[in-house]
């Protein structure tokens, strides 16, 4: 808002001064005490113009401030514009934010797919993949409500060796609680889960299965195995408020025949050839990178040839684009799957692939080891159980998913402002309870006085409020969720300092307590809805 309308007045200004050049300026609010808003515009119109930036930014300002929404416009430093707005025109936007409570929403464009959390089923969810899992369903969140309509997808790796490996290191487990002697194949499964499962398949079949093992019994096992990791998966998201509208099985690519198209398909552009017995991509047509096995020597699909033919599958269904998260060690696969779509004619920007790094976690000062294959890992559904859906939550969240993540589980417990959380709620918390206080004096928000909100703290409320949407576009633009939980920070230190310094609740001056309420409902309903994003709580007391 605040910073549309100062875009919108330079860029009039700029057709008034005969600037045809697109200026990809910013606007961002600058540190206390100088002003509402700045912008470095002078300094990209130097070389167009010709003259300094401090020339061009004095004329800028003067235009500026022939203006009667802004208040005060200076020009700072060697070309920097600082400006402030005037009370009555942030009223006006105060007004308008109460009269669409929902002004961060747009309308649905766009038909896009997140597939996100998609795992090989062989174990239950570590905390890796939790971080994939919120990150995913945060960023859903927000591009639904920045205007696209979004489809959550899981891809389930139900079609090679893991699945192989797992369903003979139940049969183990199994024969083992049989009395016998079997030794789990190298690099099986170890973790106490397959024996928790073993004890449930022997309770259910007895001796049906002891030492047989045939196709038969392994394609048992096998489906045995992943029906209930995927159970437990699907339980232990559900439990995060993590929920997908379809999970898509890679197996199906091969039994529906997608995979024999997609290969005839790239065949037929002169991208596949034969070498040592199996069938080539040449991803080095399209790509520096180097060529890469789709069909084995024995005949068998390689899990990049699946992942091509689910891809097409996706555009198939009419996503406009898609974009899938992946795990730091997938970055290798980036290059070969846009080949992949440059070679079936994709459009560029219909495969975009968010990466998130590695999570570890630190418990009493020391970091948590975690191998799954080994079974020396903590669990999802533990973490969780640890420090609660909304810890667990905002602090997957809150990291640059360009970093490496060390959650912090002591930190996460905590019932104090120290933990950013708790911090937060607390101000949605704080604000209920001084509506509960109004209530009991008879003090009512006041929608007609807001222009006497005219303090410095009030000033700086309604410019945080006013750019919640653009801190939601900025998501949408580089899916970095952190900017969200630290939007959701600042906009709550404000608040407590605003609390901390004025008297909100005024029996003997009904006006500004009016006022100040409505200002505090404002700030109540953002902090609300950006937790809601988070998939987060917001308290009413604490």
């Amino acid at each position: 808002m605040l910073k549309e309308k100062l875009k919108g007045s330079i860029n009039e200004i700029l057709e008034e001064m005969s600037v045809k050049e697109d200026v990809d300026f910013k606007i961002e609010i600058p540190p206390e005490g100088f002003g509402d808003l700045s912008t470095n515009v002078a300094f990209l119109l130097s070389k167009v113009l010709r003259k300094s930036p401090k020339e061009i930014s004095s004329r800028i300002a003067e235009e500026l401030k022939k203006r009667e929404e802004f208040e005060r416009v200076e020009v700072a430093g060697p070309g920097f514009i600082n400006v402030d707005f005037s009370s009555r025109y942030l009223s006006g936007v105060l007004e308008s934010i109460l009269q669409n409570r929902d002004f961060w929403k747009q309308a649905e464009q766009k038909r896009v797919q997140f597939e996100f959390a998609s795992a090989n089923p062989t174990g239950p969810f570590t905390v890796g993949h939790g971080r994939q899992a919120v990150f995913g369903d945060v960023l859903c969140r927000i591009f639904s409500v920045r205007g696209y309509e979004v489809s959550r997808e899981m891809y389930i790796n139900d079609a090679g060796r893991q699945i192989n490996l797992l369903g003979r290191s139940l049969w183990v487990r199994y024969n083992q609680l049989m009395g016998v002697q079997a030794e789990l194949p190298e690099d099986g499964y170890q973790g106490d889960y397959l024996i928790d499962m073993a004890k449930e398949l022997a309770d259910e079949y007895g001796k049906e299965f002891q030492n047989t093992w045939d196709s038969s019994v392994e394609g048992f096992f096998k489906k045995y195995a992943l029906e209930k990791m995927l159970e437990d998966i699907t339980g232990t998201l559900e439990g995060l408020g993590v929920r997908f509208d379809n999970i898509f099985y890679e197996s199906s690519t091969i039994q529906d025949g997608t995979v024999l198209q997609v290969l005839e398909a790239l065949e037929t552009k002169d991208s596949v050839y034969e070498a040592e017995g199996a069938r080539w991509f040449r991803v080095s047509k399209f790509v520096d990178d180097d060529d890469k096995v789709l069909l084995r020597s024995n005949n068998t699909y390689t899990y990049f040839m699946t992942d091509i033919a689910y891809h097409s599958n996706k555009r198939e269904r009419g996503f406009e684009k898609v974009f899938d998260i992946w795990g730091a060690d997938h970055m290798g696969h980036i290059p070969r799957m846009k080949a992949a779509m440059k070679a079936l004619d994709m459009p560029d920007d219909f495969l975009n692939i968010i990466i998130h790094q590695y999570v570890n976690l630190k418990r009493e000062g020391e970091v948590v080891k975690m191998s799954t294959r080994k079974g020396e890992f903590t669990t999802l559904d533990e973490l969780v159980e640890a420090v609660g859906v909304d810890a667990t939550r905002y602090f997957f969240a809150m990291f640059d998913p360009d970093t490496h993540m060390l959650f912090d589980i002591d930190l996460a417990r905590k019932k104090t402002n120290d933990n950013p959380v708790f911090y937060v709620q607390y101000a949605h918390a704080r604000i209920s309870s001084i509506f509960k206080t109004a209530r009991e004096k008879g003090v009512e928000s006041g929608k007609k006085d807001l222009h006497i909100l005219d303090t410095g703290e009030d000033r700086n409320l309604v410019k945080l409020v006013s750019i919640f949407p653009e801190t939601l576009d900025s998501i949408v633009t580089d899916y970095r969720t952190n900017r969200l939980t630290s939007y959701l920070e600042t906009l709550a230190r404000a608040f407590h300092a605003y609390y901390n310094k004025y008297i909100i609740v005024d029996s003997e001056n009904p006006s500004l307590s009016g006022a100040r309420l409505t200002l505090c409902e404002v700030v109540k309903n953002v902090l609300e809805s950006g937790l809601d994003l988070l998939g987060v709580s917001a308290p009413e007391s604490m």
